[in-house]
């Protein structure tokens, strides 16, 4: 994956979205080592974020989520599970489907989480017209299009 063929436009914009994808993992890191959930790895905060907060979903669609698969997943929600911060729920309906849930204290650790990410877009689109958010917005999509194409590759 050389980088000689990129524009220098193309090589600073490389470089920006390789710094920014580092800094966001270091300093979620960091900020979860300083909370009071340092009991969770990062990859345990992004399974209570695809649980979500009200709607059950099954270990399924949080797999799907999660581009994980459901014994990958089953690890993580045993975890969470263990720790306190997720329960499974059997269906109402059909009481072979079981939903996964947050309890008390997940759903605190995703309102804190969230907190984080609405800090760090709104600092990211701060001074920028509507126009420009859409632009963001559609670049964003163009990587996250490229990105799914590679997917599994």
């Amino acid at each position: 994956m050389g980088n000689e063929n990129m524009t220098p436009e193309e090589q600073r914009i490389n470089d920006k979205l390789v710094g920014v994808y580092n800094n966001i993992v270091q300093i979620e890191e960091i900020e979860l080592k300083k909370s009071q959930f340092k009991d969770l790895s990062i990859k345990e905060i992004h399974t209570i974020n695809a649980i979500g907060m009200y709607h059950r979903k099954t270990s399924s669609q949080v797999a799907q989520a999660l581009n994980v698969t459901p014994g990958t997943l089953s690890v993580s929600i045993n975890n969470l599970v263990r720790k306190g911060y997720a329960e499974r729920l059997r269906s109402e309906d059909d009481r072979r489907i079981i939903h996964l849930g947050l309890t008390r204290k997940g759903r605190l650790m995703y309102r804190v989480h969230q907190a984080f990410h609405r800090k760090m877009v709104q600092s990211f689109l701060r001074g920028l017209n509507e126009p420009e958010v859409q632009m963001v917005e559609r670049a964003l999509d163009n990587l996250q299009y490229f990105l799914d194409q590679h997917q599994g590759d």
